[in-house]
């Protein structure tokens, strides 16, 4: 029997592309709404609970409407807004941070499907905090470049027409007032008891982002070396499908000294990469964000919770 699937705001950017993931899979049913039809609460709850799983792509308030509409227990909710990321009811939907979290997410109804930057952020950093390396009042600062399709619809738009601003085919910083989004769950997720300063940078390509974390070494409770830290995410990330820590930076690594943020685009794929010498180590995950910071991660919790193979469908 297939399973299935109700895509809740399929028009907006992850929700297209987790549609997308599903065209050439035979184990799914997508259960589809009439575009006219597509902000009607009557039918968005008809097949919300007709479904076995139901994607929610949509703006806080409307992902949170959405949950009040679930009236079938068995119905399985997979939230790629920011509503419930912070939610202690709701399991983090980030399986490779450890056993555990793969453990819930397997056996949970209601699964918050992490945000884009901090997927790149997390990934660096919660291991490192869990095994006393970073302390938790660290004064962390994370940067992170992005393509444009995480600003969806109306940044893709801008970037993409024919009166294309002159200040868009430059790197923007934005969130300068410290508030982005991802921020609670960089906090929470990770066990700081500080949120980090962050410097988001959307740059004129379409997809793909690198996230990264500098360490001074002086600072930590005692002195690691870029080995050290590498080992430390290698044992953590040790037998995952969809992350990868790379050899330490060197010629092998990084022929050309460069690291593209775009190399990963339509995967479902993040790679970790610890640069940098004993002073200052820098850490630098590598992911897509429509893919391992969106609609990737999302299929993939889907598998998980299922109980079938969690690279179904996705690269």
């Amino acid at each position: 029997m297939k399973t299935k699937i109700f895509i809740d705001g399929k028009e907006g950017t992850t929700g297209l592309q987790i549609y997308e993931r599903f065209e050439k899979r035979n184990d799914v049913e997508i259960l589809l709404i009439d575009d006219e039809k597509r902000k009607d609460t009557n039918e968005r709850a008809k097949l919300i609970n007709e479904s076995d799983v139901t994607f929610l792509c949509l703006p806080d308030k409307a992902a949170i409407e959405a949950v009040s509409l679930v009236k079938n227990e068995k119905v399985r909710i997979i939230d790629a807004s920011t509503a419930h990321r912070t939610n202690p009811d709701w399991d983090y939907g980030f399986p490779e941070l450890s056993a555990e979290h793969r453990e819930k997410i397997a056996a949970s109804k209601r699964v918050a499907n992490p945000g884009c930057y901090a997927t790149g952020f997390i990934s660096l950093v919660y291991p490192l905090v869990k095994n006393g390396v970073i302390p938790e009042d660290y004064p962390i600062v994370s940067h992170g470049v992005s393509g444009y399709s995480g600003g969806g619809k109306k940044m893709i738009a801008v970037l993409e027409g024919e009166n294309k601003p002159y200040e868009c085919y430059s790197p923007r910083q934005y969130a300068l007032s410290q508030h982005h989004k991802h921020l609670p769950e960089m906090q929470k997720v990770c066990g700081l008891k500080y949120p980090p300063i962050f410097n988001p940078i959307v740059d004129d390509y379409y997809s793909g982002m690198v996230v990264t974390v500098p360490l001074a070494t002086r600072c930590l409770l005692k002195k690691y070396t870029p080995e050290n830290i590498h080992e430390i995410l290698a044992e953590n990330y040790n037998g995952a499908n969809f992350v990868k820590v790379r050899e330490l930076y060197g010629e092998k690594t990084l022929p050309d000294g460069f690291l593209a943020a775009n190399t990963l685009a339509g995967t479902n794929m993040l790679e970790i990469f610890v640069c940098g010498n004993e002073d200052t180590i820098l850490l630098c995950s590598r992911l897509d964000n429509l893919g391992k910071g969106a609609s990737g991660a999302a299929v993939q919790n889907m598998n998980i919770m299922l109980g079938i193979d969690e690279t179904t469908g996705l690269v």
